[in-house]
């Protein structure tokens, strides 16, 4: 996120109307797209699984994928680099390998790796964007998926393929599909922030949004919460 975007809060939201900001928003981001050929059946029995993924500011993703259906529970945090430089004013250099990353733990009896890329690539951000999504420019807003496994591995490569194929992208599909090494969790203070400052205008303006995406196009996943 800009530095500018980050450091405002409530004292900026307090002079923005929350109707003027929805009024210059831009039209729906959200690209209607197939449900992905190859995917995992729904398990018979409940259990626990994990997705680790990357698509710009970990704010947005976090609050999108707490309202998807079957999924239990989502941390903001970094992948991509080492321990070392796992926190946030480091990650925000660009320089360490992280990415702003959400990881994901979901009941596969109620909702499919299939599934959470679905709503990974319609609506909770651009796939197409390069190193950035929206305002956030740099290496560590890059969309990319952290695979745990040659399963999900093969699902994200066919489901990007099947993707380009379809033209559903006026651009070629930018994500990454990488092994996952390690998850790191965000600073507290990173933890739910759209939950806690829903007038911040960063909030307002790039991630509320995807929320109205997310049921409009996908009511059957979109849970309240």
């Amino acid at each position: 996120m800009s530095s500018i975007l980050r450091l405002a809060g409530f004292c900026a939201a307090a002079m923005l109307s929350l109707a003027v900001v929805r009024a210059v928003t831009s039209a729906t981001a959200a690209v209607p797209i197939p449900n992905p050929a190859l995917d995992i059946p729904l398990a018979e029995s409940h259990g626990k699984q994990m997705a680790v993924l990357a698509g710009g500011c970990f704010w947005g993703m976090q609050l999108v994928f707490e309202h998807l259906k079957g999924v239990t529970h989502v941390t903001a945090g970094y992948a991509g680099g080492e321990a070392s430089t796992a926190e946030y004013e480091l990650v925000s250099s660009g320089t360490t390998g992280h990415a702003e990353s959400v990881q994901i733990e979901f009941d596969p009896a109620q909702v499919s790796f299939g599934q959470i890329l679905k709503v990974y690539f319609s609506v909770a951000h651009d796939p197409t964007e390069l190193n950035r999504q929206g305002p956030d420019e740099g290496s560590q807003y890059r969309s990319s998926i952290f695979f745990a496994g040659a399963e999900q591995q093969k699902i994200a490569e066919a489901y990007i393929a099947q993707l380009n194929s379809a033209g559903n992208y006026p651009s070629p599909i930018a994500t990454t599909v990488v092994p996952l090494e390690a998850f790191y969790p965000a600073e507290d203070y990173h933890q739910d922030y759209a939950v806690h400052h829903p007038f911040s205008p960063y909030i307002i303006v790039n991630d509320l949004p995807k929320l109205d995406d997310f049921k409009a196009e996908l009511p059957d996943l979109y849970v309240e919460r």
